[in-house]
């Protein structure tokens, strides 16, 4: 008989496969392009999934000047607020600031005394980030909010100068996010305990083989007499921590100057009260999952050179 050869079933990429620790993922901020100056990621809801048509403007494309009807993900990004900021040099935080959000993070973290608050008067740094809580009590899905820090683009003065602009003050996504490219980082729809022919794309056994069809037919040799952990078995499925790279944003804008909500809301999330981003192709998680958008980590061109126009949802 013939040799059998086959690739194995499933990815070592993502190893463990266990539950993520936290809902919003850490960024490593050093690979990103401080090129771009500002803020270089917002938090976000999404809120679902819609069919677009566009208009193709790519140049080069075999649709161009048609329009065409493509699947969209809705996202709703309420303003941002800066919490603290944070001074580091070599990579580690030599010291943070404490600028504001004691009335709507009194459940989040400890109250603070105003004497214990510090101006932005700090000189031996490297580089500067912020922590920054969402205003998500103008959504309809819940009122407390989220945190995470986010880097900030340009020099060291430039960076200092963002920060002292946007202090006190609710930072809409249209100062981040209009148009472009934009990578997703967030968590997954959670499946719980599954099986090795959902969890890793096995094949099933012959209808007649013993001690049961959806599972490994070796699990390993006699030696080592041991089972190893590359061998696809059950266990925890989903609400892990994903990226999706280089994603299209269609469109842009607030909910007061175009209302895209449907008549009852959108399914399992609402409506809409904030600001939204229309991105292309779909985003992992749920509805009303916590996303967190950043500046493109590696773009490409082949992504770069799309160009749509939104014309409306197809009915």
């Amino acid at each position: 008989m013939p040799r059998h050869n086959q690739p194995r079933r499933g990815s070592l990429q993502y190893w463990p496969r266990k539950r993520a620790k936290k809902i919003l993922p850490s960024v490593n901020w050093q690979a990103v392009s401080k090129e771009k100056k500002g803020l270089l990621g917002f938090i976000g809801y999404k809120v679902g999934m819609a069919s677009a048509v566009l208009k193709d403007n790519t140049e080069h494309s075999m649709t161009k000047g048609q329009k065409i009807i493509t699947s969209v993900t809705i996202v709703e990004c309420p303003p941002l607020k800066i919490l603290s900021v944070r001074f580091y040099k070599n990579g580690r935080p030599v010291k943070e600031v404490l600028v504001g959000g004691d009335k709507e993070l009194k459940n989040k973290i400890k109250p603070v005394k105003k004497k214990e608050k510090h101006d932005l008067d700090f000189k031996d740094y490297d580089e500067i980030r912020v922590i920054v809580y969402s205003t998500v009590n103008k959504t309809s899905i819940k009122k407390s909010p989220d945190l995470t820090e986010i880097a900030i683009g340009g020099s060291k003065e430039e960076q200092l100068e963002t920060a002292k602009n946007f202090l006190n003050k609710e930072i809409p996504i249209e100062e981040v996010f209009k148009e472009g490219l934009v990578d997703v980082r967030g968590v997954t729809k959670g499946k719980g305990l599954c099986g090795p022919v959902k969890r890793f794309g096995i094949s099933h056994r012959f209808h007649k083989s013993e001690k049961g069809v959806k599972k490994v037919g070796s699990i390993g040799p006699w030696h080592p007499a041991r089972v190893m952990f590359t061998v696809p078995m059950a266990g925890q499925t989903g609400f892990f921590t994903r990226i999706n790279y280089n994603n299209k944003i269609i469109a842009s804008g607030k909910i007061n100057e175009k209302n895209i909500n449907p008549g009852r809301g959108f399914e399992h999330y609402g409506k809409i009260n904030t600001d939204y981003l229309i991105i292309r192709g779909s985003l992992q998680g749920p509805a009303k999952r916590q996303l967190l958008l950043t500046q493109p980590f590696r773009p490409t061109k082949k992504q770069v050179k799309k160009k749509f126009e939104f014309v409306g949802f197809a009915k």
